[in-house]
């Protein structure tokens, strides 16, 4: 709390600096010397009321006048005052008519009205339109000078204090912008290890993130997923998708290198993986406490080869028990793995790629995620053609 007083202060200096007050004027003294500068316009159609309020605040502040409504809000909108003296009976426009228009125009100055009407009614109208205050001729000077120092006073502490607060949100959004820097910056790292590992390549995070972002996108066109499909959440998914395969940093290279095929017993240790990028991640999310992008990373990672009728692993999940990250990378996943080139394969076309899909509806895969596949096809083909790494997999994917 002690810190936060202190970057208060610091930043109220910045304040009565920002106002041309020099460092070593204390708080009272800069209030002070800010009052004196502020600007007061007194409206009212009678010269001799103009007359009582310029002997009565000329000398405090800079005192403008008008005489009529139209003209003082002229002065306003080419150059605001801090306060408004305002009388309320004037011909052609009055005074509640002045303040409704300043209203209107979202201009918003402390309004005094200082009028010779002091039923209730008329006060009750005045506050109820915007009025900070109210005061009855005949008028003393001493209370018109007390109250417009009281508003004054009110509006530079109001001022400062808004001040304090956009520099403050201005601080929070440079600090969220840092820590999503930091964020992004370690899950290029962490997917950058993953590849060190794997056969796979970084084009390869990168198409099935894109994959990702489209599916969720096309989903959040239907019902049943446009509220949970919100814009953060499709963010999230978008980001924490590179961390699928992080597990595989787990795996020998003895099994995850292997150009052929793998064993019964190589290939269940290579299902590990899933769990390995789980529970790495579960560690950092403990370190950290809630944390909405880990929380997507930990499922995509542990979920992403579950499978609809549950012949999946490694948990054998079912239906809708699989994660929606899990079942959305599924998807991405498998479509990048036909359409790219490995030692043991050559590139499927998209076309097969896509009927391949298609057949794994509703036992593979979540038969939702396919129809939004099935309508977006054509974007799964743009990605992988924009991050292609090899000439045959162009040709496979132009055919």
């Amino acid at each position: 709390m002690g810190i936060f007083i202190i970057l208060l202060a610091c930043e109220s200096t910045r304040f009565y600096e920002s106002k041309g007050i020099p460092e070593r004027y204390n708080k009272k003294e800069a209030l002070m010397l800010s009052l004196s500068e502020s600007k007061v316009l007194a409206v009212d159609d009678t010269e001799t009321n103009i007359d009582i309020l310029v002997d009565t605040l000329g000398d405090i502040y800079d005192l403008r006048v008008a005489l009529s409504g139209q003209s003082a809000l002229e002065q306003i909108e080419d150059d605001p005052p801090d306060i408004i003296l305002l009388d309320i009976m004037m011909p052609e426009m009055n005074g509640y008519q002045v303040l409704n228009e300043l209203n209107r125009r979202d201009i918003k100055i402390p309004v005094i009205f200082i009028t010779a009407m002091d039923e209730l009614e008329f006060k009750t109208k005045g506050f109820e339109i915007g009025a900070v205050d109210y005061i009855t001729k005949p008028f003393h000077p001493l209370e018109v000078i007390a109250r417009v120092k009281t508003h004054l006073s009110l509006k530079i502490a109001m001022d400062e204090l808004g001040n304090q607060n956009e520099i403050l949100e201005q601080k929070v959004s440079e600090r969220t912008k840092q820590l999503q820097t930091t964020q992004d910056v370690t899950i290029r790292s962490l997917s950058a290890l993953a590849e060190t590992r794997d056969n796979e390549t970084g084009n390869h995070i990168i198409r099935t993130q894109n994959y990702v972002e489209l599916l969720a996108l096309e989903l959040r066109k239907t019902e049943k997923y446009a509220m949970y499909m919100n814009e953060q959440t499709i963010d999230l998914l978008k980001k924490s998708a590179p961390l699928h395969d992080i597990g595989k940093v787990g795996i020998p290279d003895r099994i995850l290198l292997k150009p052929g095929k793998l064993t019964d017993k190589e290939f269940e240790i290579m299902k590990m993986h899933a769990k390995y990028g789980y529970d790495a991640l579960e560690k950092a999310s403990n370190q950290l406490g809630t944390n909405t992008f880990l929380d997507h990373a930990m499922e995509i990672a542990w979920s992403h080869h579950e499978k609809w009728d549950g012949s999946g692993y490694p948990r054998a999940l079912k239906e809708a028990g699989i994660p929606i990250e899990g079942r959305l990378m599924a998807v991405a996943d498998v479509y990048d793995a036909l359409i790219s080139k490995r030692v043991y394969k050559p590139p499927f076309l998209h076309t097969k790629a896509v009927s391949i899909i298609l057949e794994g509806k509703g036992t593979h895969f979540d038969p939702d995620i396919v129809d939004a596949f099935i309508n977006i096809s054509e974007g799964f083909r743009e990605i992988a053609l924009k991050l292609v790494e090899h000439d045959e997999e162009r040709e496979a994917l132009n055919r």
